[in-house]
């Protein structure tokens, strides 16, 4: 059916009210209605939808789009039924949120030929009710949307799609064009193979989103972060994706307590409460849609003017094809993602148990994410390297490497060094435990392999043991070492990085571009990432505080940090914290600590404030949710209960670390717990005062690591930790 350019460009204005195409959309629409087979890899927000939308109005029959998302199909729907004004029968949906009525009005559409465009979903295509309804009908052409969903290389991989081919086969032959925004060559050349499309024109617009600015910030502090920036930025719509159901649900309230017009979205939730969400945000009665990113949004809204994510990605196909959906109307489109190991070491505990075919696809898609997120270069050019396009320019001006040039220096001196020490090692071992053995960090799992011995124990001492994790993650994103999810995340030496150490060459490394460890899922205590490096206060107020915190340890016989540690101060001179209540956001002070030390830090910061004429941030000012934790509950119900560690370790699924990971959790935040039951049992008398002693007397800060060095061998890092809550209960709490 050919159909003149100048009907198409009547009809482009007729339904759609624009005067001219965008790129290459009336090339795909000519060859589409010239019932020819395409390829379409076209970026979010670069007009995809019409390509088929269009030519399903023109041509005689209806069109069948095969969609994997519920949410998309009634957006897409409802849109169609807007350009067609009195004719709600010209789209539908068909899937399983539909009624036997519903059904019954679709059906009757379908055969009377007043639709023209059919949104199904490949589960929904497979049913043999649907198959025969299809069979009844002319069908224009077939337009397979998010055709990633076919590759187990894309990262929304579904089984469904590999299937479509055969149904097609079965309905009736028909033109298929394929559509996506994001297809590495790999994946490209499986879909094609996949729906039997070998002869399809491939039409391939640029990856180059030139509106968005890309951003990956350090996850010391997302949530307060998140706030802050919602704030300064108020009224504008944005959409933040976070890893899991329930951190979903958590960040919605946490932004609706805090002034923020937000909703949940994830597959968690009815059909009903999704659809309602999703309107709100279409309608602007809501600012935030906080959704999961296993699950997708296939919201389309032109002015979502930032994406945000809770946490990082899978892929980069994910991220990329989430953070299109910024600034689809070609005006500004922050893209920031929130980055640390902790969030990648969860990705990767979810790959255990797949099918090793699985994992091994997994963990290339994910390593290829670090090494986005860890790189030093400007990251429009490693995206759109990664979909196979050159971007030739050297600074594009509109992401933070690019803006914010991060310091280098030619690590291949440390990296032989941390290849030497694998390769003289019997056994191979985690990312932690290396680091800690060129650190010369000395702990009991340290001493048990008697590591401590190793000529390499303490080389690199003038680094950090955080120096010395960054640069092993970097080896593991260059290839010179291997990460093995299957065993738990042990390290060897690959092959290029044998070859590496007997012909060292200048190898460029990232000199102050270490991420934290991320927070704690579960601790609503905030803390502010700029106050935690000791940068952006009030120097004056600092020093003030200092001096009053010497004042009121001294009165009391402690050390000064176990009044408040450095960084709650350091807060408190960026937060200017007047009330108790507002001091409890900064880092490190929990209710307990706010009410036994805080009230002549507050009168003070009070006076000093009223005194200089200090404007208060109050965009920093963040209330937070009850803390809802069942683990702590349960924790502190049992030790009430003067139940054993080890039991209730076990009725969790923890080991003794996580649960003291735990307990320390609960005791920051200000809560007291009495252990005494417990390490009366469990460690000597002589060793329970020693340890005390230590903590009360010596130390400067409540450091394990300083705790081991100074304590020496004799200890165990278990004892330590257990005295050290105890000494913190009894005294700062």
């Amino acid at each position: 059916m050919t159909i003149d350019s100048s009907v198409l460009h009547e009809k482009l204005k007729q339904f759609f009210g624009f005067s001219s195409f965008k790129a290459d959309q009336e090339r795909i629409i000519k060859h589409l209605t010239d019932e020819k087979n395409a390829f379409v890899l076209m970026p979010t927000g670069g007009g995809k939808s019409l390509c088929y939308q269009l030519p399903a109005l023109v041509m005689d029959g209806t069109a069948i789009v095969i969609s994997p998302l519920i949410a998309l199909m009634k957006n897409q729907v409802d849109a169609i039924r807007g350009f067609v004004a009195g004719n709600d029968g010209i789209a539908h949906f068909l899937n399983s949120s539909l009624n036997k009525a519903q059904i019954t009005e679709v059906r009757k559409d379908l055969l009377s030929g007043a639709t023209k465009l059919l949104y199904v979903a490949p589960e929904s295509l497979t049913k043999p009710e649907n198959v025969a309804l299809l069979k009844e009908i002319k069908i224009s052409f077939y337009a397979v949307d998010e055709a990633h969903c076919i590759s187990e290389w894309g990262h929304d991989f579904r089984p469904e799609y590999r299937r479509i081919r055969a149904i097609i086969e079965d309905i009736g032959l028909a033109p298929v064009i394929a559509l996506t925004a994001t297809a590495t060559p790999k994946v490209q050349s499986d879909i094609i193979k996949n729906l039997g499309i070998s002869d399809a024109a491939v039409f391939k617009s640029s990856f180059n989103r030139a509106n968005l600015y890309y951003e990956i910030r350090d996850k010391s502090d997302p949530k307060r972060d998140i706030i802050k920036y919602i704030r300064q930025h108020p009224g504008k719509s944005g959409i933040i994706y976070c890893l899991s159901r329930k951190k979903v649900e958590e960040l919605a309230e946490l932004l609706n307590i805090n002034g923020i017009k937000a909703a949940p979205y994830h597959a968690g939730l009815d059909a009903k409460t999704r659809a309602e969400n999703q309107d709100k945000f279409l309608m602007e009665d809501i600012d935030v849609i906080v959704a999961t990113i296993a699950f997708g949004m296939g919201i389309d809204k032109p002015d979502v003017r930032f994406v945000i994510h809770y946490d990082i990605p899978k892929s980069i196909e994910g991220y990329y094809q989430e953070t299109g959906r910024a600034g689809r109307d070609g005006q500004e489109g922050q893209c920031i993602t929130f980055y640390s190991y902790k969030d990648i070491q969860k990705l990767e505990k979810f790959m255990q148990g797949k099918p090793i075919a699985e994992q091994e696809i997994g963990k290339q898609l994910l390593m290829e994410t670090v090494a986005y997120a860890e790189s030093n270069s400007c990251r429009r050019k490693l995206l759109l390297n990664y979909f196979g396009e050159d971007y030739t320019e050297d600074n594009c001006g509109a992401c933070d490497n690019c803006l914010h040039p991060k310091k280098q220096f030619d690590g291949q001196e440390e990296m032989c060094m941390i290849i030497e020490l694998i390769q003289s090692l019997p056994e191979r071992f985690k990312i932690e435990h290396l680091a800690n053995i060129l650190a010369g960090v000395s702990n009991s799992i340290i001493k048990s392999y008697r590591h401590d011995k190793l000529e390499l124990f303490g080389a690199g001492k003038d680094h950090t043991a955080h120096f010395w994790s960054a640069v092993i993650h970097q080896g593991i994103v260059l290839h010179l070492l291997h990460k093995d999810i299957e065993s738990y995340g042990l390290i060897s030496v690959t092959g290029t990085g044998a070859g590496f150490l007997e012909s060292p060459h200048e190898l460029m490394l990232t000199e102050d571009r270490e991420f934290a460890e991320g927070e704690d899922d579960d601790d609503d205590n905030m803390a502010v990432s700029a106050a935690s490096k000791g940068t952006g206060g009030d120097p004056q107020l600092l020093a003030m505080l200092k001096d009053l915190r010497k004042s009121v340890a001294g009165k009391r016989g402690l050390q000064p940090w176990v009044v408040f540690s450095d960084p709650s101060l350091e807060d408190m001179a960026i937060l200017y914290p007047i009330t108790i209540d507002e001091l409890k956001n900064c880092q490190g002070v929990g209710d307990g600590k706010a009410r036994k030390f805080g009230k002549e830090f507050i009168e003070l910061i009070a006076k000093y404030v009223d005194e200089n004429e200090i404007m208060r941030p109050d965009d920093f000012v963040m209330k937070s949710i009850v803390n809802k934790s069942v683990n702590k509950v349960f924790i502190i119900q049992s030790v009430d209960r003067k139940l054993p560690l080890e039991d209730i370790a076990d009725a969790k699924g923890m080991d003794m670390e996580e649960l003291l990971d735990e307990i320390e959790a609960i005791v920051y935040s200000g809560t007291k717990l009495n252990l005494d039951y417990f390490i009366s049992q469990a460690i000597d008398e002589e060793v329970v005062d020693d340890i005390y002693g230590y903590f009360k007397e010596e130390a400067e800060s409540d450091s394990l690591e300083a705790a081991m060095d100074e304590l020496g061998s004799g200890y165990d890092e278990t004892e330590v930790r257990l005295v050290r809550i105890k000494f913190l209960c009894e005294v700062a709490n």
